[in-house]
């Protein structure tokens, strides 16, 4: 990407310098071992800088500058309070993150600033388990350097434009706003240079976007009433509503061992975020509160980082709570997994979900197809052939052969598969549609984001359509009659069981939202 402008010597130089070594100085060489000297104590004691603390000067200094350089960041919306997060992970992570976000932003009364899908596997947390992950500091310096390459590369796709909100944004138990609006109303931006993807990035914008980073991410700290940034993470603290002591151990702390090999000193600690950050706070009067990752899950008989299971004096919540735990995509997908169901499939059907490369799962290969091949077993006693299956798996079809899948794909009158691929006509026209769709910028307006969506979609249209693959094999799946084989430990299968219990595929064609 870099256009490196360098001269390489020809041989006539090269020659004519081979000429001059023998005049050189007596003290030449002394010089040249005394530079070596002092180059091998500096890197010998040299500490890299992590990324993140090129936003950094003196927090003092840079804390006035932000505060004089965004002034509006406290008037720009007229009271209205914001809150932030930086996902991580896979899809299906940062999923979860998204329901967890809309949660913290209803009970603290802010509107959720909503994110982009990262690519897979961009940003990572780490192992809460081991305590050990990235500070909230830096996995958000982390996420906004990956959502200005999104921008650059043209490739913003809204977590709002895959799920669909639509039916808690209509009932008031959440408010949104697109990032890209937020930003450049909050830092002022110019997005038709920030979306640009060439190379002559003036030097301004450089600096714009460092200093808006800077601030949104809170490497140097809050910013008066502007930012407040959450420190906390999983290592320290579990979120709570409504739920205990305020303050109290938690069940789940390091053991000796483990404090010892690894020489920290973590206490967790179960904290109400409506306490701690709510009405009376120091963060109450922030205009936004940026949180470092949002994800949790069980362990040991309580959670990472967030146990809110319910809130038994708050309605409102309870509601939430209930309705976040299926959040449908939006309609342009699940209507295209139906129909494919109803219209290619046109028979009842198993739904066999194999990750067999990523992580751990590329070394159970064994396990998981002895399960498909239980489930086909007891389907062929109690049934008529062929069995359709519809497989859904990061194994390209090209290396099926000498696999259990190569074996069904060739026992054609006992087994008849259907799979889809990202280039697939039905794949690639529902990208189309929901690129022109722009589920994500359909929001409540505030004061001066109607211009600030009108140049996102001038000026940030995708140049490469979005990869919806994923989304619609997970609908299908939802449909298989015949049941559903998982693979152990995905995420990716959680996400198709929740879609199956909900009932998504009995529900009737939906048509696209509008706000």
């Amino acid at each position: 990407m870099f256009n490196l402008n360098g001269t390489i010597a020809n041989p006539k130089l090269w020659n004519k310098r081979n000429s001059q070594q023998s005049r050189r100085s007596p003290l030449f060489f002394p010089s040249i071992f005394l530079i070596s000297l002092c180059f091998f104590f500096f890197f010998l004691t040299y500490t890299p800088i992590p990324n993140y603390m090129i936003f950094s000067t003196s927090l003092k200094t840079v804390n006035v500058a932000l505060t004089h350089q965004y002034p509006h960041c406290e008037t720009r919306f007229h009271g209205e309070k914001f809150l932030w997060y930086a996902p991580h992970s896979g899809f299906s992570n940062q999923l979860s993150e998204f329901k967890n976000a809309i949660l913290m932003a209803s009970i603290l009364n802010r509107t959720l600033i909503v994110s982009p899908i990262l690519d897979h596997h961009a940003v990572a947390l780490g192992s809460c388990p081991k305590f050990r992950v990235q500070s909230p500091k830096e996995i958000r310096i982390s996420v906004w350097d990956h959502i200005i390459e999104l921008l650059r590369s043209r490739r913003y796709v809204s977590m709002a434009d895959i799920i669909d909100i639509s039916s808690l944004l209509s009932s008031s138990l959440v408010r949104a706003i697109d990032f890209r609006v937020f930003v450049s109303l909050w830092c002022d931006l110019n997005v038709d240079l920030v979306c640009s993807n060439g190379l002559n990035v003036p030097p301004s914008l450089v600096e714009s976007l460092k200093q808006c980073g800077s601030l949104l991410s809170g490497i140097d700290g809050n910013i008066n009433q502007c930012l407040y940034a959450v420190d906390e993470d999983c290592r320290t603290t579990v979120w709570t509503y409504q739920n205990g002591v305020d303050g109290m151990l938690d069940s789940f702390q390091p053991d000796e061992q483990l404090m010892k090999r690894k020489k920290i000193s973590y206490v967790r600690r179960r904290r109400d975020v409506y306490k701690t950050l709510g009405p009376g706070s120091k963060a109450e009067l922030a205009t936004v509160l940026a949180f470092g990752s949002l994800f949790t899950a069980p362990y040991k008989g309580s959670e990472l980082y967030i146990d809110i299971q319910n809130a038994p004096a708050d309605p409102r919540i309870n509601a939430l709570i209930n309705k976040i735990e299926f959040l449908p995509f939006v309609p342009e997908i699940v209507n295209l997994g139906k129909q494919f169901a109803s219209q290619t499939i046109k028979a009842p059907f198993l739904c066999a979900q194999l990750r067999l490369l990523d992580g751990q799962f590329k070394n159970h290969w064994k396990a998981t197809f002895l399960g498909l091949r239980q489930k086909l077993d007891s389907l062929r006693q109690a049934g008529s052939q062929p069995i359709h299956i519809f497989v859904m798996t990061d194994l390209p079809q090209g290396n099926w052969t000498g696999s259990y899948l190569g074996d069904l794909a060739m026992d054609s009158a006992n087994f008849k598969l259907y799979f889809l691929g990202e280039n697939d006509l039905l794949v690639m026209n529902t990208a189309k549609k929901l690129a022109l769709a722009r589920h994500g910028l359909r929001f409540k307006s505030f004061p001066g984001s109607m211009d600030a969506v009108a140049k996102v979609e001038k000026h940030c249209s995708l140049d490469i359509l979005p990869d919806v693959l994923l989304y619609i094999e997970e609908t299908i799946c939802s449909c298989a009659s015949l049941g559903f084989v998982r693979t152990t430990g995905s995420t990716i299968a959680q996400s198709i069981e929740v879609m199956r219990k909900f009932g998504l595929c009995s529900s009737p064609i939906r048509t696209a939202f509008a706000l």
